[in-house]
């Protein structure tokens, strides 16, 4: 959808709608991948897969997601945004049933390239509608929608672990959860904006690379995505072994950090709408560095546990900013989001390993001290999400916008 067919006009009341529907739909979004994270082990005992052949299955949503994202803007300008949305986000929702359904390594690898491609897919659609509402609203709501993906993603995961601990058959457990969620998804898209392509405008194309002003605002992504990768994936064995505390509060950790996150996000806007993006994500990303130098320096697990809770509050509202400064970034919002999309999936897709081979060559202490950098990287890459930001002068924003290279 370019910004010229999306001129219609909504009356408040209808914007503030969409503001809670394209909300809902954020965490039905986020209650499918908590419900399928929590039942890995089911799916991989089903499967009769190693923990190497798991982990090598586990790279096929983001590259199905990948492959699938840059598709996501010809599908809102063929059937409009609305049904568009509809749609993509029924698929995702359904194809939580097919990786319970493998029966081996090669049908696990198939199924999660589906459901990559339909998360990826429907997730560029609902950021697409999200920046549009927030332009209409004219105040910051996308950190918000992230942290109902985070809620959406604790109440799955929270059923999730319920279904494990009763030893529900995790194809009952996401047949069932794939209806309620299909419902409550179709029933969101009732009242997201219906937006339409003029009759006389050009299709985009099936398949288009990001402009190249999106590579930019999603090198800043790609460190947030970075360090919340690590930090979900590594905190818990980093407290374990590299700081001896007890099995139970290393496994806490987790639970903290992506809480932390939900809460940061859901409280950003506020933040975002006083400061401006720029000057939010600088100071996020001051904390950050804080907070990765006090895990890589602290000499206890109560100040590792500090670090990472900075950590998470500094990049919780990055990834929102991101695509917001992208949807905002050119003519071609959907292309731009795609791309940023694409970069954050490959940086959360490629940050567990690369912990894990540098930890392997050196030590946790040096993974975390690469974490530490990297979130020294969102203060210097700031400046590239003015464009998008709404708090910039009208002028100096306008400016930005125009100097933007595209492709």
């Amino acid at each position: 959808m370019t910004k010229e067919s999306t001129t219609a006009v909504f009356g408040t009341g209808e914007v503030r709608r969409a503001r809670y529907a394209i909300a809902a739909v954020f965490t039905v979004h986020g209650a499918v991948t908590g419900s399928f994270a929590t039942r890995v082990p089911w799916i991989q005992d089903h499967a009769g897969v190693s923990a190497g052949q798991l982990g090598l299955a586990l790279a096929f949503p983001a590259i199905g997601a990948s492959v699938a994202m840059p598709l996501a803007g010809a599908v809102s300008h063929r059937f409009g945004a609305r049904t568009a949305l509809r749609g993509l986000l029924a698929l995702w929702t359904l194809a939580l049933v097919l990786p319970s359904l493998a029966p081996d390594l090669l049908t696990l690898c198939v199924a999660l390239f589906a459901y990559g491609a339909a998360a990826g897919m429907s997730d560029v659609a609902m950021n697409a509608l999200g920046v549009e509402v927030e332009n209409r609203l004219d105040k910051s709501i996308m950190s918000g929608l992230h942290g109902m993906w985070s809620v959406g993603a604790l109440l799955g995961s929270a059923a999730g672990t319920v279904a494990a601990h009763v030893g529900a058959d995790a194809r009952l457990h996401h047949v069932v959860a794939a209806l309620v969620l299909t419902a409550l998804g179709l029933v969101a898209c009732q009242w997201v904006l219906d937006l339409r392509s003029r009759p006389d405008e050009e299709a985009p194309p099936r398949f288009t690379l990001p402009p190249k002003s999106a590579l930019i605002i999603g090198a800043v992504g790609f460190c947030a995505v970075f360090a919340e990768g690590a930090s979900l994936d590594w905190s818990a064995v980093y407290l374990r072994d590299s700081l001896g505390s007890s099995a139970g509060l290393a496994a806490a950790s987790t639970t903290a950090f992506a809480l932390t996150m939900a809460v940061a996000r859901i409280a950003g806007d506020r933040v975002v709408d006083r400061f401006g993006a720029v000057r939010t994500v600088r100071a996020g990303g001051l904390l950050a560095t804080a907070g990765g130098v006090l895990v890589v320096t602290g000499p206890n697990a109560a100040l590792a546990l500090c670090g990472f809770g900075m950590i998470g509050l500094g990049i919780a509202v990055v990834v929102p900013l991101a695509f917001a400064a992208a949807g905002r970034s050119g003519p071609k919002p959907a292309q731009a989001i795609a791309g940023v999309a694409t970069i954050t999936y490959t940086s959360g897709l490629i940050a567990p390993s690369a912990i894990g081979s540098l930890a392997e060559a050196t030590s946790l202490v040096v993974s975390f001290g690469l974490v530490s950098v990297l979130a020294f990287g969102l203060v210097l890459g700031a400046g590239v999400l003015r464009a998008g930001d709404r708090k910039a002068p009208s002028g100096e924003a306008a400016r930005e916008t125009a100097a933007a290279p595209r492709a």
